[in-house]
């Protein structure tokens, strides 16, 4: 089992979830987290100061997924978080030792 998080732009979560539904996916956490990469933020004008925006606002997608699901998983989520623009996002993919569902206590692929 792999755990997969996807930071992405947020006007583009709908379009993830989708795209994850599409092939079988149908457990996710979202997380509205904020940060930055190469874009190092932007300023802005309010009231006729500038100040500086250093984390942007993204969000944090989770899913824990079977080995197979893994290249599918990393495919939509690239075809639907891709605007082509700095800022889209990362991909992120590590092992899970173990899942357990709480309420039934079934362990591992049967919990996914």
């Amino acid at each position: 089992m792999k755990k997969i998080e996807a930071v992405i732009k947020p006007f583009k979560l709908d379009e993830v979830r989708e795209a994850l539904s599409e092939i079988g996916i149908s457990g996710l956490t979202v997380t509205e987290v904020k940060g930055f990469g190469r874009q190092k933020g932007h300023t802005e004008l309010y009231r006729g100061a500038e100040y500086v925006v250093d984390f942007l606002p993204k969000i944090k997608i989770e899913i824990v997924v079977n080995e197979e699901q893994v290249d599918p998983a990393i495919e939509a989520i690239i075809k639907a978080a891709r605007t082509g623009k700095i800022g889209d996002g990362k991909i992120f993919v590590m092992p899970v030792e173990q899942v357990v569902r709480i309420r039934t206590g079934e362990t591992n692929e049967a919990a996914i």
